[in-house]
């Protein structure tokens, strides 16, 4: 065989493996419960803030990535907090067949670095990379009884608890 073709079917290969690999539902399987599209509420939090909104998550990209988009129905909120926030949040697998990643992005030029894991049935944890100098950072959603709770939490440096900046449920649309 001429090295050529070597390559070519290598590169073949290689690229049939990756496609497989990264496409398809099971690769979602764990973070399926997310799908669709949810109401939000506030529920509590230190940000002080009473919102209301909706989200979705939907596979995007032919099945490569899990995208959050949000909106925001109204907002009431201390000084300094945002009621016009917006945000994307993009869950993907690099490289291919590792484990889950995610990026978030917002209006206010936050750009965080997530590893994803499902602990339990119906739980995602989304725990921030390597902070920058402050607190660790979290994202939890749970789905109980068709509601879907989440809390976006920070953990001081040097302490073991950590504390809900904000929190929200609702159900499915």
């Amino acid at each position: 065989m001429k090295p050529i073709a070597i390559l070519v079917t290598i590169y073949a290969g290689l690229l049939n493996a990756q496609n497989t690999a990264s496409t398809g539902k099971e690769q979602w399987s764990g973070l399926s419960f997310l799908e669709g599209a949810w109401d939000a509420k506030t529920l509590g939090g230190t940000s002080g803030a009473d919102a209301s909104g909706s989200y979705t998550f939907r596979q995007e990209l032919s099945g490569h990535i899990l995208a959050r988009h949000a909106s925001n129905a109204g907002c009431k909120g201390p000084d300094g907090f945002d009621c016009d926030h917006g945000d994307l949040l993009y869950v993907y697998r690099d490289p291919p067949g590792q484990a889950l990643k995610a990026i978030y992005f917002d209006n206010e030029g936050h750009v965080i670095h997530y590893s994803v894991s499902t602990p339990a049935p119906n739980t995602a944890v989304f725990i921030a990379d390597a902070p920058a100098p402050g607190p660790d950072i979290r994202l939890v959603y749970e789905l109980k009884g068709g509601v879907m709770f989440g809390k976006f939490q920070m953990r001081t440096p040097g302490k073991t608890e950590w504390t809900s900046y904000l929190e929200w449920s609702g159900g499915k649309r």
